[in-house]
C-alpha cells in the first residue's frame, strides 16, 4: 500500500516537473528492500550514496546458453521471476511483460531477464517453449534457470524481488512475487512495478526511456 501511496505522489510531483522543466525528471534509486526512494541528481553523490547494486551471476537461457552479469553490462534491464507451470499471475504478467518489449521495437541495449523459481522443473527446453508460446521472438529476452538457492539469493538479496519481507525470508520458502525490477546501466534499482497490471506497464516503459537520457557513468 505503501508503495501505491508513494507511486501516485511522485507521479504528481514528476508530472509537475514535466510541466515546468522536462530536464529536472530524474527516476529514484532504490537501496534497501523497503524500497525507500532517494532522489539524487549529482553524480558524486551518487556515488557515494548509493551502493547497492545487483551482484554477479551466470545462469542458463532457454538456449542453453550462459547468461551473466557480463550481458548487462552497460544496458537497463528488467527482471522478473516466474515458473512456466504457474496458473495464477506468471501467465499475465508474461503477456504484460511482452507488451514492453514490443513497445522497445528490439531495442539491443534493453534486456530482459525473467528467472524461473522452479529451475528443478524448468529446464532450458522446458523455457524455451514456454517462450514460444507466448510468441517471444526478442533475442534480448531471456528465460534463466540454475541453481535454485543462487536464483532465490540473486531475488531476494540483489533484486529485493519480495520488498523488505522477501529479503528476511529464509532462503528454502517459495519465491512468488508480482513485482519487475527497473535497474539501470549500471546496475541500481530504479523502479519497482506490479507485473499483473498493464497500466504499470506503461509507466514502466516511460521510466525506461527516462533512464536511457541519462549520462552517468
Amino acid at each position: 500500500m505503501y508503495r501505491i501511496v508513494f507511486l501516485i505522489i511522485s507521479s504528481a510531483l514528476l508530472l509537475s516537473c514535466n510541466n515546468s522543466n522536462k530536464d529536472s525528471i530524474n527516476l529514484p534509486y532504490y537501496n534497501e528492500p523497503t524500497f525507500t526512494p532517494v532522489f539524487i541528481t549529482d553524480e558524486a553523490e551518487i556515488a557515494t550514496k548509493i551502493t547497492h547494486k545487483i551482484e554477479d551471476f551466470k545462469f542458463l537461457n532457454q538456449d542453453s546458453v550462459f547468461v551473466s552479469n557480463k550481458n548487462i553490462e552497460g544496458k537497463i534491464h528488467i527482471a522478473n521471476f516466474i515458473f512456466t507451470t504457474c496458473g495464477s499471475i506468471c501467465p499475465n504478467m508474461t503477456r504484460n511483460l511482452k507488451v514492453v518489449n514490443d513497445s522497445l521495437g528490439n531495442d539491443s541495449q534493453i534486456v530482459f531477464l525473467s528467472y524461473s523459481v522452479t529451475p528443478w522443473i524448468d529446464k532450458p527446453h522446458v523455457l524455451k517453449k514456454y517462450k514460444n508460446e507466448y510468441g517471444i521472438e526478442s533475442k534480448n529476452w531471456h528465460f534463466l534457470t540454475g541453481n535454485k538457492s543462487e536464483i532465490y539469493k540473486l531475488a531476494r538479496q540483489s533484486y529485493f524481488a519480495e520488498e523488505d519481507i522477501g529479503f528476511s525470508k529464509d532462503g528454502s520458502e517459495f519465491l512468488h512475487t508480482e513485482h519487475f525490477l527497473l535497474i539501470d546501466k549500471n546496475k541500481r534499482i530504479r523502479g519497482i512495478y506490479n507485473g499483473t497490471l498493464l497500466l504499470e506497464m506503461y509507466q514502466l516503459i516511460d521510466d525506461i526511456r527516462t533512464l536511457e537520457q541519462e549520462n552517468f557513468d
